[in-house]
């Protein structure tokens, strides 16, 4: 502690008093609860808190709920490893969330929710909680959700295209344009073209055309190397 001035000394000092009064505190939830808001209001003075990783909770289990759209399926192996990994190494990723009209929805993290809901070893250890990071409050909405997703997924190499594909005509249907799709999650033109393809819905075509430009100095306004026209509503 060499080195300090008195005012982060003092806050040290302060903080270990803090964690001594909820140490002593009895009844296991309020103590989590208790570290959640604690953490939370650092989180708050935080100059990362850009960063969603810089705050993670714990919630119960109970309160969060899967999505409905998620594109990734765990082969028996690897179902077997994760739940391996978290027996003997805990929990060392959180799961992403999304808070949205007070229901929190997963956004990444689906089967690391799904062991401690049937590994009970894992929800003892846990007290039924799970550790939850939840994504910026300006990319909450469920098209933003489910972009998040699909980037979390392809980001780990992992996702199924027939399922991939539903969520693009889901996007499509609505209203986002192909320009919005391709830069929220990743996709070229001609990806985008073959997802709308497995589809085989001929609405997923309409008023819809684009075209590729790999030009070192492009004048694509969205960054993405791809010049679209007839867009329509992009969101």
């Amino acid at each position: 502690m060499s080195h300090i001035s008195e005012k982060e000394l003092a806050i040290y000092h302060a903080a270990k008093d803090l964690a001594a009064m909820i140490d002593e505190l009895d009844n296991v939830d309020t103590k989590i609860d208790t570290l959640n808001q604690v953490r939370m209001a650092l989180h708050e003075v935080s100059p990362m808190k850009h960063h969603p990783v810089d705050w993670v909770y714990w919630e119960k289990s109970d309160n969060v709920e899967s999505n409905e759209y998620n594109p990734n399926k765990v082969a028996p192996p690897e179902w077997a490893m994760l739940n391996q990994s978290i027996e003997q190494d805990g929990y060392t990723m959180s799961i992403v969330a999304s808070k949205e009209d007070g229901v929190i929805k997963i956004v990444d993290g689906f089967h690391r929710r799904l062991v401690e809901r049937t590994n009970k070893e894992v929800s003892k250890s846990t007290f039924g909680r799970v550790p939850l990071t939840q994504i910026r409050k300006e990319v909450s909405g469920k098209g933003d959700r489910m972009a998040s997703t699909i980037l979390h997924n392809r980001a780990r190499g992992s996702h199924n295209i027939e399922l991939m594909s539903q969520i693009v005509a889901e996007l499509v249907e609505m209203g986002k344009g192909d320009a919005w799709i391709c830069k929220h999650i990743g996709m070229s033109a001609d990806e985008l073209l073959r997802m709308k393809q497995i589809t085989g819905l001929a609405s997923l075509f309409l008023n819809k055309s684009f075209s590729q430009s790999w030009e070192v100095e492009g004048h694509d306004e969205d960054g993405t190397g791809m010049v679209f026209e007839n867009e329509g509503n992009e969101n």
